[in-house]
């Protein structure tokens, strides 16, 4: 089954908050111990899983031993050798290189030299190679076809590395979340790694999150603590089905009584199931004048709209076809005033903005009862709305 995976870094991203946040959506935990056999680094490094709290949230933290204490500062071309000659998958070998040329371009861009000169210093370290490679894992093994970032937070300030002190994000990080919204936070530290920056920038996921039903959700805790908790929190989702085929029925009027397509007609259409419905003028054959009648439907509803039509207008034929509709997420909230309690709507836009608007026959029905101008009283709710929100 194909997956959605959505991302909240709010506390920042580093492969072992990957590593441990994926294999609790994976429930494979037990599997992540038989890594160093599948890397072919079982005499080099092992796995060790704890479980952790971070300010209340209980998960679980995956770190990397390592059993030689060596960093050793590896080629990417090494580092690629020991993932083509493994036995994982060969679209996880895929991904784990990918990722790993992720990083290379953003270090020979950083130092100005060849990628395949690029010495790796803390990547190419064994938890490194095990973060990503076991990412990968994780990833093909979850199916992750689509992915999407709600938060993506970098720490600010300065970090000792290799190279020495550099600034937060660091001068990789930094490129290779070019292109994506981040904020640095409020505290001082390195939140966000160039392999967890690597790995989100390798899903390329979509901002927008709010079509989005969370079925299964993890952590994924990093070792250091800050004032907020230190963990990736993901989720497996699934989008709200916000796309509807539905049928437009046109019927082409010139020989009909306007008077009968007024709001008893439009009426009628409603209670046979329309969504919409518009008139508009056109010129006929012969250069009548004439109406055309549009009509959008639902499939269920196309009999009784198509009948209704034809036996109530002077039409003798109707054309129809499918369209495809995108809908905005949208919801219905009460909102108190100094004039009673009013319907507004909310629409969500794909960047996340917010369409307000109060339900017009609420306001309408208000307004004419109560001799009050309807541009007035939608201007008093929305007021109250922002106030309340």
């Amino acid at each position: 089954m194909k997956n959605i995976l959505k991302i909240e870094a709010f506390s920042g991203a580093s492969g072992d908050m990957f590593l441990g946040a994926l294999a609790g959506l994976a429930d494979a935990y037990e599997e992540l111990f038989d890594l160093p056999s599948i890397l072919n680094l079982k005499n080099e490094t092992e796995v060790l899983i704890t479980d952790v709290k971070k300010n209340g949230i209980s998960c679980k933290h995956v770190k990397i031993i390592d059993l030689v204490n060596e960093h050793h500062h590896r080629h990417l071309s090494h580092i690629i050798e020991i993932i083509k000659k493994s036995s994982l998958t060969e679209n996880a070998k895929k991904i784990a290189i990918d990722i790993f040329n992720i990083i290379g371009k953003a270090e020979a861009e950083v130092h100005n030299i060849p990628i395949e000169k690029i010495h790796f210093h803390e990547v190419g370290a064994i938890d490194s190679i095990m973060d990503i490679c076991g990412t990968a894992y994780l990833l093909d093994k979850l199916n992750i076809t689509e992915s999407y970032i709600c938060s993506l937070t970098t720490g600010k300030g300065f970090v000792n590395t290799a190279h020495g002190l550099l600034p937060v994000p660091c001068p990789a990080t930094k490129l290779i979340i070019e292109g994506f919204s981040y904020d640095f936070g409020n505290e001082e530290g390195e939140k966000l790694t160039p392999t967890g920056a690597a790995i989100i920038n390798y899903l390329q996921p979509k901002r927008n999150c709010s079509d989005l039903i969370d079925i299964k959700t993890s952590y994924g805790s990093g070792e250091k603590n800050f004032n907020a908790p230190n963990v990736l929190r993901v989720s497996l989702c699934k989008k709200e089905n916000i796309s509807n085929e539905l049928i437009v029925v046109e019927a082409n009027i010139d020989d009909g009584n306007n008077e009968h397509l007024g709001v008893e007609f439009q009426n009628r259409l409603f209670e046979f199931g329309a969504i919409e419905f518009y008139y508009s003028q056109i010129l006929m054959k012969k250069g009548r004048p004439g109406i055309l009648l549009t009509v959008i439907c639902k499939q269920e509803n196309f009999n009784s709209i198509t009948d209704f039509v034809l036996n109530f207008s002077t039409t003798i034929g109707l054309k129809y076809f499918t369209v495809n509709r995108i809908e905005l997420k949208r919801e219905i909230v009460n909102v108190e005033t100094e004039y009673g309690i009013f319907r507004v709507k909310i629409s969500y836009t794909p960047n996340g903005e917010k369409k307000i608007k109060p339900e017009s026959e609420d306001v309408l029905n208000y307004a004419i009862k109560n001799n009050l101008n309807p541009k007035t009283l939608s201007q008093k709710i929305l007021g109250a709305y922002e106030k309340g929100n």
